[in-house]
């Protein structure tokens, strides 16, 4: 049977991005993202249900969302769902929680924006962001030659 893993979140980090790294090396970047739905309830009335999702970065897009976000930062999340298990140390009682490993990112608006709008840069897997962040738009192209100069053109001398 085949099976699907994919999350596509957009939202607020509800802290800083908290960075460490393992034993071997590795970088591990934990944050929380809050993701608000708007609906209208049966009477009518709109509402708003905010919905708050751990998410764990590694390596060097982990290194790069600690550098460049903080508490309040718009992020574009895509990922998988993983869940994790362990036996709680005072009670004994199994626990678990589920998670979103991050594969790709997108910072949204500019930086220090605070708002979602505007354009932002996206990073894939193995992508590495020593350069700059924002996207900058590129200058208006122009014709690799010039136009010819206007010339009187008689009727008789088009050939169709």
């Amino acid at each position: 049977m085949a099976s699907y893993n994919k999350v596509i979140l957009l939202g607020n980090l509800t802290r800083d991005p908290e960075l460490r790294v393992t034993p071997k090396g590795t970088a591990i970047c934990q944050f929380g993202l809050a993701v608000n739905r708007k609906f209208r309830d049966a009477s009518g009335s709109t509402r708003e249900e905010t919905t708050f999702v751990d998410i764990e970065a590694w390596d060097k897009q982990g290194e790069n969302i600690s550098k460049f976000c903080s508490k309040g930062s718009p992020l574009l999340v895509e990922g998988r769902l993983k869940l994790d298990t362990w036996d709680d140390k005072t009670s004994g009682q199994k626990r678990s929680k589920l998670k979103v490993v991050l594969e790709n990112f997108q910072l949204v608006g500019g930086r220090g924006e605070g708002s979602g709008s505007g354009g932002g840069s996206s990073y894939g897997a193995d992508d590495g962001i020593d350069q700059t962040v924002e996207r900058h738009t590129p200058p208006p192209r122009t014709p690799s030659r010039p136009a010819a100069p206007a010339q009187d053109i008689n009727d008789e001398d088009v050939p169709f």
